[in-house]
């Protein structure tokens, strides 16, 4: 999205063939890692500098009291081999501190460059299935969503925080399970430039969904966040949405509620860095259906063994994804959400054993379980936010999603 970083190094294993591809695509470019993933085991994570398809597990990162980070580098150390390529760990992480990982280090990677950059990605992805396929329930439901939002900002008013990130989930039940390979190739195809994932969870369960939001990315010394809060729907029409889009730029609203995260953002990674930049004015991105506000922080490491899933840890969880503070936040969700986050607002990603890596921040998702697509979608609440109007950001942020399942709401 926003980082312009180095290309990695070689391949983590021996490439292999594709498995499949469309007839036509060039074996070893991106729509071909794309096309080859076919769920199951495999993991596959697409973003602004490369694209990844992992097969296999050769070791999990193991349990212990030592931090995560930790134990992940001390686990990747131990598969350095003389004369092969540097070892790395793939996979996502909960919302919750207390809850299971997802991290593994893949038997085979293949990687390619960036998706945005291959020419084919710009072909047709399959068609989703009818509308009608899905059977949609809605959690909380709007009204109660709404209420409770309301009752966010009351606390907010009183002074109890000063911003809350609340969530609500859609389950699509369909006769069959979802094709997930074809509901990637739609979210990859469509947000090209993003952060287009799908990783086992566990119990059978595969986290699939395209970020727009990059939490760390670490390449040699240099760090680059890319925090985003602030948020409207996109129009169909243009006069319109870059009235949308100029709104947003100037909504006081809206620039607290970034510059609650980015103040955030600034204070956990300055004691890792030995410098760090962070402009004084955000700037926009968009994605098929959104607009954002971004701010691009970037720096040095301090110490060179500070990889990027201990800066990922330090960041996670931001108030872009919780609040602030983040004690109160975290209690008002839990009595708020009717459901367990699980993966949503957690981080997905890479670390390598050089401490490189890239950590995205866990949204516009679903987690499939059989017949089951859980959707998730959150607003950022703030002491000046109209409940209405964050209920309607959900349901746009539900669009990118919806749109690839071939549901409606």
């Amino acid at each position: 999205m926003t980082a312009s970083l180095r290309a990695p190094g070689p391949d983590a294993a021996a490439s292999a063939p594709p498995r499949s591809a469309r007839p036509g695509t060039p074996p070893g470019t991106a729509t071909a890692l794309l096309d080859a993933y076919r769920g199951g085991a495999d993991r596959f994570l697409a973003t602004p500098r490369q694209t990844l398809l992992a097969h296999g597990t050769a070791a999990e990162v193991p349990h212990g009291t030592a931090p995560l980070a930790e134990r992940v580098s001390t686990l990747l150390d131990g598969l350095r081999r003389p004369g092969h390529a540097v070892p790395l760990v793939l996979g996502a992480l909960p919302f919750s501190s207390r809850g299971p990982s997802a991290l593994a280090v893949p038997q085979q990677v293949r990687r390619a460059g960036a998706l945005r950059e291959d020419p084919l990605v710009a072909l047709p992805a399959p068609a989703p299935a009818a509308r009608d396929a899905w059977r949609v329930r809605e959690r909380p439901a709007p009204e109660a969503y709404t209420a409770a939002v309301a009752a966010a900002v009351a606390r907010m008013r009183a002074g109890e925080l000063d911003k809350v990130v609340l969530a609500r989930t859609l389950e699509l039940t369909g006769r069959h399970a979802p094709d997930l390979p074809a509901l990637l190739n739609r979210l990859a195809r469509r947000d090209p430039g993003g952060y287009t994932f799908a990783v086992p969870t566990g119990r059978g369960r595969t986290l699939v969904g395209a970020s727009p939001e990059l939490l760390v990315a670490r390449q040699g010394g240099r760090v680059t966040a890319n925090p985003l809060a602030g948020s409207a729907p996109r129009s169909a029409d243009l006069a319109e949405d870059v009235r949308r889009a100029a709104a947003l730029l100037e909504s006081a609203k809206d620039r607290h509620e970034h510059a609650v995260v980015v103040d955030a953002v600034r204070a956990a990674l300055e004691p890792l860095c030995g410098r760090l930049e962070v402009p004084e004015r955000p700037t926009l991105v968009r994605t098929a259906t959104m607009w954002h506000l971004s701010t691009t922080v970037s720096g040095e490491v301090a110490d060179p063994s500070v990889g990027a899933l201990h800066l990922a840890t330090a960041l996670h969880p931001t108030p872009a994804v919780c609040g602030a503070p983040e004690d109160v936040a975290r209690a008002v969700i839990a009595e708020s959400e009717p459901f367990d986050r699980g993966p949503y607002t957690g981080m997905v990603g890479w670390q390598d054993a050089s401490g490189d890596g890239e950590w995205v921040v866990t949204i516009r998702c679903a987690e499939a379980d059989g017949g089951t697509l859980r959707l998730f979608a959150g607003a950022g609440v703030v002491a000046g936010s109209r409940p209405e109007a964050e209920t309607a950001e959900t349901a746009a942020k539900f669009r990118t999603f919806l749109d690839a399942a071939g549901a409606a709401l």
